[in-house]
């Protein structure tokens, strides 16, 4: 039986064109045990997910995508644009946009979303 974890773990190691016994041996891990976690025969501990994604290079938001594929709450928290946490990072991205004068620069999303533009 595959476990999720296990094809999302395959997907960013072909991303990333790393073998198991490469990312194995990166991570501190036996290939074994790894092949066993790609193929449902073993769980993962919380550790363990984060150190693959960790060495797999693997961006926040989908480290929470294994976290939950493995059964564990996700660790990292989105905060959208608009939120009033973000008002310092929005007035550095503003400063930035300012910097770039008189050439054309754009802030865009992950969606391809223009969110500021000078």
């Amino acid at each position: 039986m595959k476990s999720r974890l296990g094809g999302l773990l395959k997907q960013w190691r072909a991303r990333r064109q790393v073998s198991q016994l490469a990312l194995a041996a990166q991570a501190g891990v036996s290939a074994r045990h790894l092949s066993f976690v790609e193929t449902g025969r073993a769980r993962a501990d919380r550790e363990l997910v984060l150190a693959l994604a960790r060495t797999l290079e693997v961006p926040l938001r989908s480290r929470n995508e294994l976290l939950t594929a493995a059964g564990f709450a996700p660790l990292y928290r989105e905060t959208p644009w608009e939120a009033p946490e973000m008002a310092q990072v929005r007035r550095a991205v503003d400063f930035m946009l300012a910097q770039q004068e008189p050439f054309p620069a754009v802030v865009l999303d992950r969606h391809w979303n223009i969110l500021l533009a000078n």
